[in-house]
C-alpha cells in the first residue's frame, strides 16, 4: 500500500492525538481522580459518586476551575464548534466517564480563509496574514483539502491559536 505523505502526517496526528488521550487518562488514573477530593477544590460532588467541574476552552483542551487540563475528544470540539474561551462543563462519573457540556460560549466573528497543512502535516486556515490551528477532525468531517475555503468561527475579542471549522468550500 502506498501512501502520500499528507496521509503519513494525517495518520501520525491522529496517533498522536490518541496517545495523548491515552496519557492523560493513565495520568488522572495514578493520580487516583476520583470523586473523592480535598476540601477547597473547585469540584462539587453530585448523588452517584459523580463530581462536575468548569473550565474553559483552549482550541483543545479544558482547563478546569481546578487547576488540571482536561482533552475534550476532538469529535466533540469540532461537532459543537468550541471557540478558544468557550466555558465548558465537565461531568467526571462515577465510572471514570467524562461527559463535556459547552455552557458559557463566547462572543464569535466568522473569517474566512484557506486551508494550508504545514511541513509537519498540522492543518491550519490562513486568513488576514495569520494562519489559525484548526482540528484535524474538522478536517477529515468536511473532507477538506488543502486550498479549499474555510469559514472558521473565533473568539470576538482578544487574540486565537484556534479556529472552529463553521464551513468548507472546496476548491474542486
Amino acid at each position: 500500500m502506498n501512501l502520500n505523505p499528507r496521509t503519513l502526517a494525517v495518520i501520525q496526528q491522529r496517533l498522536e492525538e490518541a496517545q495523548r488521550n491515552i496519557q492523560k487518562t493513565l495520568e488522572d488514573a495514578a493520580a487516583g481522580i476520583s470523586p473523592e477530593h480535598e476540601e477547597g477544590t473547585a469540584a462539587t460532588d453530585i448523588p452517584g459518586g459523580e463530581r462536575v467541574l468548569e473550565g474553559v476552552f483552549d482550541g483543545q483542551n479544558m482547563h478546569g476551575n481546578d487547576g488540571e487540563e482536561y482533552p475534550v475528544p476532538p469529535n466533540y470540539a469540532s461537532k459543537s464548534k468550541l471557540v478558544e474561551g468557550d466555558i465548558m462543563k465537565l461531568t467526571v462519573g462515577a465510572d471514570g466517564s467524562f461527559l463535556y457540556k459547552q455552557i458559557g460560549p463566547v462572543q464569535r466573528k466568522r473569517v474566512v480563509g484557506t486551508l494550508v497543512v504545514d511541513d509537519q502535516g498540522n492543518f491550519g486556515v490562513k486568513a488576514n496574514d495569520e494562519v489559525y490551528s484548526i482540528l484535524l477532525a474538522s478536517v477529515t468531517f468536511y473532507k477538506a483539502e488543502e486550498g479549499d475555503e474555510v469559514t472558521i468561527l473565533l473568539p470576538e475579542h482578544g487574540q486565537a491559536k484556534w479556529g472552529a471549522v463553521d464551513n468548507v468550500i472546496h476548491k474542486h
